[in-house]
């Protein structure tokens, strides 16, 4: 898809007079430095390792694990070359970056129609791409295991997610000192997101990225600062343990108007998101629009 062109990037001269309030600004509102995207979805968007070497995401989630549920298991990374992935991603870890595999997406080729199907599902992902290695299961990444998994569910009944969860949060028992399954969620921002609602009420989500885009009720250029404040203290509300990131477009996309003006965003989004104790940080879809758009290398100083 085409970027629509619009300036994400304030004049250099209000880009130097703001950074100069940043320190007390982002002590005052909670900043965490945390800035979490999306990668796979654009061959064009570069590598895994140069996404990783920029020096501004904290961790990088690739999409999307999204064909499972029905015997079949596999993953659409949009054209990128997967002999070259497996390195990457332990290139991205030796830099203390952690990588997440996240699974569903906008296809319509995975759900979880029984328990059978998500105990399946769990053992495929952590046998093709965390620290199992049965014979005879492929794995796309090598020797690489992820760090932890990312549920976008956007298609199908809400079935069985919550098990799957605790099945992949259970291989952390085999190990001691250290947890090889992290949980992530990336939902809609109207709460509750009932597909992912069972899933998250197992309490074992460290991270819930809310996607606050592609939805006019919440997201800031339809809703305004109130529709997204609205659904963000339900977000974090509900799950105190979890942190709550707040979902960016890094740029527009043909036919949406959703990334957030930078200034609105450090005078106007932040500074209330931030007041919340779990606020965990800025979550942007996604690497390739945010190449284009530069758009992290100014959210990274204010997240």
């Amino acid at each position: 898809m085409a970027l629509r062109r619009r300036s994400c990037l304030l004049p250099l001269a209000l880009l130097l007079l703001v950074s100069s309030c940043l320190a007390g600004a982002a002590t005052a509102t909670g900043k965490t430095g945390q800035l979490t995207v999306f990668w796979g979805r654009n061959k064009n968007e570069g590598t895994l390792k140069e996404t990783c070497d920029t020096g501004l995401y904290t961790s990088v989630v690739i999409s999307f694990y999204s064909v499972f549920g029905h015997g079949r298991y596999w993953g659409d990374l949009s054209g990128h070359d997967l002999r070259g992935i497996g390195a990457d991603i332990k290139h991205c870890q030796s830099k203390h970056i952690p990588v997440f595999l996240s699974i569903g997406g906008g296809g319509k080729d995975y759900s979880l129609p029984s328990s059978q199907s998500a105990a399946d599902v769990a053992d495929n992902i952590w046998n093709a791409h965390m620290d199992g290695r049965r014979q005879g299961v492929f794995r796309p990444f090598g020797d690489a295991a992820v760090d932890g998994i990312d549920f976008f569910i956007d298609q199908g009944a809400p079935d069985h997610y919550d098990e799957l969860a605790r099945k992949l949060y259970s291989y952390n028992k085999m190990y001691r000192g250290r947890t090889p399954v992290r949980l992530t969620a990336s939902p809609r921002c109207a709460y509750p997101d009932r597909r992912v609602e069972r899933a998250l009420q197992t309490g074992l989500f460290e991270r819930i990225h809310v996607r606050f885009y592609d939805d006019a009720k919440c997201s800031y250029n339809h809703g305004g600062l109130a529709g997204v404040m609205e659904q963000w203290n339900k977000w974090t509300a509900k799950y105190p343990n979890s942190h709550i990131y707040l979902g960016l477009a890094a740029a527009n996309v043909p036919g949406k108007n959703d990334n957030v003006f930078v200034k609105q965003l450090y005078y106007d989004l932040l500074p209330n998101v931030q007041k919340a104790r779990n606020y965990g940080g800025v979550m942007l879809w996604d690497r390739f629009y945010d190449k284009h758009s530069g758009y992290g290398k100014t959210v990274k100083y204010w997240a």
